[in-house]
């Protein structure tokens, strides 16, 4: 109890200290390494070459609840960034007070993202310390509540462990009064506005956004290999994540059926998703081409690389491939991109229920694949448009008045200029 209440007195004495965040150089030092070891895939390294111990914990426990890999791998980038940010206070994670946690929110939201160090030249002495913060693009919304989210889960877990501190740097919002998020609420009282935590940002509902059918084509013209083809027209037509259609086997695929089994990303169990004939047609165009040049077999991966050393093809290879189509097109779209536009496509099919769409996105819940039922800002704009047009074909008609008796109407015509040239 005693030290309780010192905490809280030492967090209400600094509460009103501001830190010059202007100044401030946080600097590149540490790394999320990848071990390719099954019981510790990623690895959190001070700047000593050491690992952080108190995170590789927390993913440890975070991989005993079932998360995947690339979970642990987003949960450690956030951890990354926020031990980069106590390292340059020069203070330790489990001396950290809700001072820091509301100076690194403002970091976050004011200093913006800093140059990386190209992969060459990371060994270089010189690249330990960069610009100013305030030389990058802000980090989305999204990447801030993210983040607000992890943190304030890695404090609970060392806070109920022991080993951290007794009050969370990243404590729940004012408003609840000490309620726990999302709490059962009393019909008796007021509505109350909850968030999860007080640094955590308000996020706008975002509408999924569709690869149009123009800038799809647009797109699929200026691929260049049959692979990358084949893997564009199984995520238009199946909807599977970017990581779940890398996960096929060759003997997931049954042409004859037009099905091609998964892992999905959340329950890890197989699941066939039905695809286009388009997608099989460059499936088996690819599969030609790579003839010797892989291994046979039918748990073999089905995606690989086209240039030696060939090896299966990662989640990061597929992406950096759709953004160098990107550049050459010109747009913005992702790959998950693709997922959002197979499911408008599915959804707007009247003669396909909402609750195949649920199945084949792998939504546990169908309010989730309600969002598609949204119209398309294009699809909007059209028929605004088209609105705005037909509006002014009915003024253009109501212009000429209604022919009085004793005048004739071709003579109206003439003089009111609607007579036909």
């Amino acid at each position: 109890m005693v030290i309780t209440v010192w905490v809280v007195i030492e967090q209400n004495a600094c509460a009103e200290s501001l830190r010059d965040l202007g100044s401030l150089v946080v600097a590149q030092v540490g790394s999320l390494r990848e071990t390719g070891d099954p019981w510790q895939p990623w690895r959190l390294v001070d700047p000593d070459g050491g690992d952080v111990e108190g995170v590789s914990v927390f993913l440890a426990d975070l991989q005993a609840a079932g998360r995947s890999a690339a979970t642990l791998r987003s949960y450690g980038m956030d951890l990354l960034r926020w031990f980069r940010f106590l390292w340059a206070l020069e203070v330790a994670w489990d001396r950290a007070t809700g001072v820091e946690a509301r100076d690194f929110s403002r970091w976050l939201q004011v200093a913006g993202k800093q140059a990386r160090v190209h992969w060459r030249r990371r060994g270089d002495a010189g690249n330990a310390s960069p610009a100013p913060a305030s030389a990058g693009a802000a980090y989305s919304t999204s990447v801030q509540a993210h983040s607000e989210t992890v943190l304030r889960g890695f404090y609970d877990f060392h806070r109920d462990a022991g080993s951290g501190p007794v009050l969370n740097p990243f404590p729940l919002d004012r408003s609840r009064g000490g309620t726990r998020a999302n709490a059962h609420h009393n019909p008796m009282e007021p509505p109350r506005q909850q968030r999860s935590g007080r640094y955590r940002p308000k996020l706008a509902a975002r509408v999924p956004r569709a690869v149009p059918d123009e800038e799809f084509n647009e797109i699929f013209a200026r691929l260049t290999s049959h692979r990358d083809r084949a893997l564009v027209a199984f995520y238009v037509s199946t909807g599977a994540r970017a990581s779940e259609l890398l996960s096929a086997t060759v003997g997931g695929v049954d042409p004859g059926r037009q099905l091609i089994s998964v892992v999905r990303k959340g329950s890890r169990t197989t699941q066939e998703l039905p695809a286009s004939t388009d997608a099989f047609v460059w499936l088996r165009l690819y599969q030609v081409l790579m003839q010797g040049l892989i291994p046979r077999g039918s748990r073999q991966p089905l995606w690989w690389t086209l240039r030696p050393p060939i090896r299966p093809l990662t989640y990061h290879g597929a992406h950096r491939m759709f953004e160098r189509v990107n550049e050459r097109v010109g747009t913005s779209a992702t790959l998950h991109s693709l997922r959002h536009t197979a499911a408008y496509r599915m959804a707007e099919d009247p003669d396909l229920p909402l609750t195949d769409v649920q199945s084949v996105l792998g939504h546990a819940q169908l309010t989730t694949t309600q969002i598609y039922l949204t119209p398309r800002k294009e699809d909007v704009i059209r028929r605004v448009l088209a609105h705005h047009g037909e509006q002014t074909r009915r003024v253009a008609e109501r212009v000429t008045p209604p022919t009085a008796p004793g005048y004739r109407p071709e003579t109206l015509e003439v003089l009111f200029g609607t007579a036909a040239p």
